[in-house]
């Protein structure tokens, strides 16, 4: 009798609704040079459904894309307000300000509206950070990492402070351009990506 209780308890425990999770990205969450199944996002949701938080991406990541081009692109990617509209966002943008040499004043301002958009719509925010190119300087470099500082900072905002770490600079576990995750690479990334991702998807409807 206890153990058919037990199984009509588990039975009629409530799960998680897919939550609609936008990833606003570059190349690294598109997955550049990887087969769709073994790219950021399949390996996400994946990730996050084996941990009870199952998920539908909505894809806003492009490969080559800056912060500039990720603020432009994102009324579009909100849409109407309604049951379509994103309920989170991951934001992972910059590298490509960095390798353009981008004044961190103009990526801050970006990210800034980003956040600020988001907010407005109550979309809690797992934003991950950047590091510039070391070939930029240690000045840039200090400026650069000074944005993330400061936004990690606002309201709603779980920060991640580093995207490819773990992985950037290891030869192992990147492509022959020495810049995006390989496999390995990818599923290092992910790993560390998922516990932010989870507290994330915690907030929603709160």
């Amino acid at each position: 009798m206890l153990a058919v209780c037990a199984l009509f308890l588990l039975a009629a425990a409530p799960a998680h609704a897919p939550t609609r999770l936008l990833v606003l990205g570059d190349s690294l969450a598109a997955g550049y040079g990887l087969a769709p199944e073994a790219g950021f996002q399949a390996l996400l949701a994946q990730g996050l459904a084996l941990r009870g938080w199952p998920v539908v991406i909505e894809d806003g990541a492009v490969s080559g894309d800056t912060s500039a081009g990720g603020r432009a692109r994102l009324d579009w990617l909100l849409g109407d307000d309604g049951a379509a509209a994103p309920e989170a966002a991951l934001v992972e943008l910059g590298a490509n300000d960095g390798l353009r040499g981008t004044p961190p004043e103009e990526m801050e301002a970006n990210l800034g509206a980003i956040l600020d958009k988001l907010a407005a719509r109550h979309i809690p925010v797992l934003l991950c950070g950047m590091y510039a190119p070391p070939n930029m300087g240690s000045e840039y470099g200090a400026r650069f990492r000074a944005v993330f500082t400061r936004l990690a900072e606002r309201p709603g905002v779980i920060f991640e402070p580093f995207f490819l770490d773990g992985v950037a600079g290891d030869p192992a576990l990147a492509q022959p351009d020495h810049l995006h995750p390989n496999e390995a690479g990818e599923t290092r990334v992910v790993a560390q990506i998922l516990p932010y991702a989870e507290r994330l998807l915690a907030l929603v409807g709160h």
